[in-house]
């Protein structure tokens, strides 16, 4: 009966890392704990960085929007998951999954690229110094930092469009605490989950190069 109502249901279950209700609990300390850790830190360089007059250059400006991200990141799936252990329920709906997967991958992809316009700052800094206030005037770092928001969403529209176009035939259990693409893909019975793969190839290739001129800049 429980195995007819979990296939038929709408969204999914989160199986999260136990049944034990007692380490559910302690799951849900130790990630509240982490979430307000992580929030705290990131919303005061968020703060400091936008009020303090002598912390404007480009450094700290990509340094802002990092965190930024981190606390996106860090809250697309924390909150429920203490949430789900909290209530000893791991439903998740249809919608909330998209959700899900659409900002855990955007903002994925916002870090790495973020990451790479941080590391071409320093290297322009440190091997351009005369011509670093030109190569790095306050619009061309706009510029990057809206690219960098751009391709984050366009990633997360790319995973949610092909990840969502599956067919879901096997029962709706996911062996995560969020709904992760690999997951989603093993309920697949057909090959439409391929347009994932080929997604995954394509955003690997880009990280690859990313990672590449990160290393190459230092």
């Amino acid at each position: 009966m429980i195995m007819i109502n979990i296939t038929t249901m709408s969204g999914f279950l989160l199986m999260g890392f136990t049944d034990i209700r007692q380490l559910q609990i302690l799951h849900a300390f130790l990630f509240l704990v982490m979430y307000v850790l992580t929030l705290t830190g990131n919303l005061i360089i968020i703060i400091i960085t936008t009020l303090h007059q002598h912390l404007q250059s480009p450094m700290y400006y990509f340094l802002k929007h990092l965190s930024l991200l981190d606390l996106s990141f860090i809250s697309v799936t924390v909150p429920q998951s203490i949430d789900n252990s909290l209530m000893n329920d791991g439903y998740i709906s249809h919608g909330q999954c998209m959700l899900q997967v659409f900002f855990f991958t955007s903002l994925a992809w916002a870090e790495v690229a973020i990451l790479t316009v941080m590391s071409y700052d320093r290297y322009a800094a440190i091997c351009f110094p005369l011509h670093y206030e030109v190569i790095m005037d306050p619009t061309k770092c706009k510029r990057a930092v809206t690219a960098v928001w751009l391709s984050g969403g366009i990633s997360g529209i790319l995973y949610t469009t092909t990840t969502f176009s599956i067919t879901f035939c096997r029962v709706k259990i996911i062996h995560q605490f969020f709904c992760d693409v690999p997951q989603l893909i093993k309920l697949s019975c057909s090959n439409d989950y391929l347009g994932v793969v080929g997604v995954d190839a394509f955003m690997a290739m880009m990280a690859l190069t990313c990672f590449t001129s990160i290393v190459l800049s230092y």
